[in-house]
């Protein structure tokens, strides 16, 4: 199935020398996935409600600025290679051309919305992710926007003082909130505003109650209330306790999913391929496989490797942070690491990932001596 049938032609478009307040007033009144940037006609890339929440960031400021790289797909492209596209390049929009011309936008939406009947043999539990990052109802949205940021994530779940959940707060509750308050305010006032903004608890931005979901439910369920809701994504729960956070099922991880290959290598995905430096996806895939071919009964299914850079340098090398996930027939297998370059940290991620490969393979073989002990005792 290619994309020619769902590309849409109805996509906002802003000049590169427009104004960044402009921007913010087209996520509020619109609430677009994205927004193509054109300079004189000539796509220079896109914009997102993420970037919006880069700090010192004036409404005066140039587009351009914020623009980043998104990759073109051609409308005859196949689906799945298109979502794979958007999930390595970090984006939820990007640019359809058709014979060099740039004919419309692609979207996550679009692609779920044509797929979404394919999606009822898959659960919940076989693409969510699991071990979240949480914040407390306390928090400021300060300190909410950096775990943001920081995490490279768009969703946070919210929880009390007993780490049970009570909301969720969003890149878009953020952008939101902000927008409708500076408005408020005069210019001379915005900068004392900005900060008191920022010292506001999460409680007072966040939404409440969090759409939740559980393991045993259909993909194809779970993406229609996202749909429904213009929900980003949905917190998992244990069916018997939707209070306790157990993970996160995002559109994102759907498209993931979506993109899975039947292979005979393992598949690998990787999240902001331009990051990479001195490494390539297939060295990539080559150390990932040289981990699980030292366990034999471990199998892995997919792997997913995400790079984020931060602000930090050094000798004009940025900080790099590296996450690689695992799904196997023995459950999800995680690692993560820093370094300067990609190549530094993926490394250090590597050798975490294949710590916690040990450690999980250690828990394996404690259970099943205490299992083969309980026989023998039961036994005699």
């Amino acid at each position: 199935m290619n994309i020619a049938d769902i590309v849409t032609a109805d996509y906002t478009e802003l000049e590169a020398e427009s104004n960044v307040g402009k921007a913010r007033s087209v996520f509020e009144e619109e609430n677009p996935k994205g927004i193509i940037v054109t300079r004189a006609g000539d796509y220079e890339g896109v914009i997102t409600q993420k970037q919006l929440l880069r700090s010192h960031i004036e409404d005066h400021t140039k587009v351009e600025t914020l623009t980043k790289p998104a990759p073109k797909v051609e409308r005859t492209d196949d689906v799945r290679d298109v979502a794979r596209t958007l999930v390595e390049g970090g984006t939820k929009v990007a640019p359809v051309f058709e014979s060099g011309n740039l004919w419309g936008v692609i979207s996550q939406d679009l692609i779920l919305e044509a797929v979404l009947e394919n999606l009822d043999s898959l659960t919940v539990e076989q693409i969510y992710t699991e071990n979240v990052v949480t914040i407390a109802e306390d928090a400021t949205l300060g300190q909410a926007i950096n775990q943001l940021r920081e995490h490279g994530v768009s969703r946070l779940p919210v929880v009390d003082e007993d780490g049970f959940l009570t909301g969720v707060v969003t890149t878009h509750d953020v952008v939101d909130f902000a927008t409708r308050n500076v408005e408020k305010t005069t210019v001379g006032d915005r900068s004392g505003e900005g900060e008191r903004l920022l010292d506001l608890p999460v409680y007072d931005v966040m939404s409440s109650p969090a759409a939740t979901t559980n393991l045993s439910e259909s993909v194809k369920d779970a993406v229609e209330r996202m749909l429904e809701n213009d929900y980003s994504g949905l917190v998992v729960t244990p069916e018997d306790d939707d209070r306790v956070v157990g993970g996160v099922v995002t559109k994102t991880d759907v498209l993931r999913a979506l993109s899975y290959t039947e292979e005979d290598v393992m598949d690998v995905q990787v999240t902001n391929v331009n990051l990479l430096d001195t490494l390539s996806r297939e060295s990539i895939r080559e150390s990932i496989t040289e981990i699980s071919d030292k366990y034999q009964d471990m199998r892995v299914r997919h792997a997913h490797v995400r790079f984020h850079e931060h602000k930090e340098k050094l000798r004009g090398t940025p900080l790099i942070q590296c996450k690689i996930r695992l799904r196997t027939n023995r459950g999800q297998a995680a690692g993560s690491g820093e370094g300067y370059g990609a190549e530094q940290a993926f490394g250090v991620a590597r050798d975490k990932l294949e710590r916690n490969v040990l450690e999980m393979k250690g828990v394996e073989s404690d259970r099943e001596y205490e299992g083969q002990l309980l026989r023998k005792l039961g036994e005699l």
